[in-house]
């Protein structure tokens, strides 16, 4: 039950993103389930990878670099799916600054986070 609420929820956080960010645009809440999906899912194959091989620049820049690396599993993501689209870099960036807030508020009115 608990991942499915996730789940939901990231889609909202998804669908919400998408109406605040210029550029971004999503098809519908499927569409944005989906890309949440596939983006957690790039971000814990791939994007784990990277952060293995970049850990210790990640450590210099103080996170900077897995935030590239989010933003750019954003853009892969937006590559291979037709109902998600950013315009680029920044709106892609922006988009994942906007979801992590809006997911942050969204777990502590609904209580996904506790246990």
């Amino acid at each position: 039950m608990r991942l499915i609420l996730e789940i939901l929820l990231m889609g909202v956080a998804m669908m919400a993103g998408a109406y605040l960010v210029p550029g971004v645009h999503v098809d519908g809440f499927g569409s944005a389930i989906i890309a949440a999906l596939l983006i957690a899912l790039a971000n814990a194959t791939i994007g784990f990878i990277l952060r293995v091989f970049t850990f210790v620049l990640n450590v210099l820049t103080l996170g900077l670099i897995s935030f590239i690396i989010t933003v750019l599993m954003i853009l892969l993501v937006d590559h291979f799916m037709t109902g998600f689209n950013t315009s680029g870099f920044l709106s892609a960036a922006i988009l994942a600054i906007a979801v992590a807030v809006i997911k942050m508020i969204l777990d502590s009115i609904f209580g996904t986070d506790r246990d």
